[in-house]
């Protein structure tokens, strides 16, 4: 009889919300349903104390430098303690059977413009340069997993000859928790942010408002039919107070006729801006694999997006949602065709392309790699 699996993950920080110790902790839960014995290895764990709940922007990159560099030598100590365990890594050290590519910072950088500049001015941004580098030409680890298409593409585009071979698993999204709400649920959540209920409702989501291209689609709003409204989650309010001025120079705010952009702020919960909306769109120069883009689908909000990271992966075209290049009239135009088409078909559509991706179904391939490597 085969022995249940033994797994090590390895990430800064593993826990329920947002972002990469959320995807780690999601797979941790499907695997140890398997029956796997599961470990962590965290920052925390690197530190030998617990990591502070806030920490300033120098603190965040000393973690960053600390867990890279002093994190990899206690992390292969860890390993070597427990010969029998494969372990997934997420970020930042260099050691693991398996790395998780959850994002390449020279591609980003290279999508934003400035390249040089934005490099050259962040010491930080350097440091990963050189140890990601390290990562893919060296032989730290066995296998890569890229979390699209596009991504694998683009590590060998901008790593040359990748050592470790490459495979593709995107992320999941929690199926039970993300799904079309009731007709209750949507007033309720309309009614949360004033919003009418025969509005087309478009929703943004991120605190990034540049980089996820807020400016283009607030552009946008002004191109379309005067009832689309914008719904943006997120943001500080250094950031919320420029973007509204934005809206008012673009026409879509300023006046209770004309304010057609509601700035509600950082959610504790997305789901209740995901049930109030018709559409989400996500404009980003750069993305890996935005967790929103499965979460808004399986909540039946179809999706405008630019063709990066796992976008063109999850939308077909037309169907559940539009592929767009980052252009006012270009997104105008696909918020158009959606809020004219067929409402229900689409939200069926937005709900049915990601039913194999919950995260059980990921497991299941992170599974069949792990196994294979122990196997080995």
């Amino acid at each position: 009889m085969t022995e249940p699996l033994h797994i090590v993950q390895i990430a800064p920080e593993i826990g329920p919300g947002t972002g990469v110790g959320m995807v780690a902790y999601a797979l941790e839960r499907e695997f140890r349903a398997t029956g796997a014995r599961v470990e962590r290895f965290t920052l925390a764990d690197a530190r030998g104390k617990p990591t502070p709940p806030s920490r300033s922007r120098l603190r965040l990159a000393w973690d960053v430098v600390w867990f890279s560099t002093v994190g990899t030598a206690r992390a292969k100590r860890f390993l070597a303690e427990r010969p029998d365990a494969v372990s997934i890594c997420h970020n930042d050290v260099l050691a693991g059977d398996v790395y998780v590519n959850h994002g390449i910072l020279p591609a980003a950088m290279k999508a934003r413009g400035h390249y040089a500049l934005r490099m050259l001015r962040n010491p930080l941004h350097l440091f990963i340069a050189v140890r990601d580098r390290m990562r893919y030409r060296g032989r730290t680890h066995r296998v890569i997993v890229a979390l699209s298409r596009s991504e694998a593409n683009l590590l060998v585009a901008e790593y040359g000859r990748i050592r470790a071979p490459i495979t593709v698993a995107g992320n999941g999204v929690a199926l039970e928790r993300f799904r079309p709400p009731s007709a209750e649920e949507r007033s309720a959540a309309r009614a949360g942010f004033g919003i009418p209920l025969d509005a087309y409702v478009v929703l943004f989501v991120g605190n990034e408002f540049d980089r996820k291209g807020l400016p283009i689609l607030i552009d946008a709003l002004g191109r379309t039919e005067v009832d689309v409204r914008l719904l943006v989650a997120g943001g500080s309010e250094r950031m919320i107070a420029g973007a509204r001025e934005h809206a008012a120079h673009a026409g879509v705010a300023g006046s209770d006729l004309r304010d057609r952009v509601i700035f509600a702020g950082p959610q504790r919960d997305v789901r209740t801006a995901l049930h109030a909306a018709d559409a989400l769109a996500l404009l980003s120069a750069y993305e890996a694999s935005a967790l929103v883009l499965p979460e808004a689908l399986a909540c039946g909000v179809p999706v405008i997006a630019t063709p990066v990271g796992s976008a063109p992966d999850l939308v077909e075209q037309g169907v559940n949602g539009h592929l767009v290049e980052p252009d006012p009239d270009a997104v105008a135009t696909a918020i158009d065709a959606l809020r004219g088409g067929r409402r229900e078909s689409q939200r069926v559509s937005a709900r049915r392309s990601v039913e194999m991706h919950g995260w059980r179904d990921v497991a299941e391939r992170y599974l069949s790699l792990l196994n294979s490597l122990r196997d080995d």
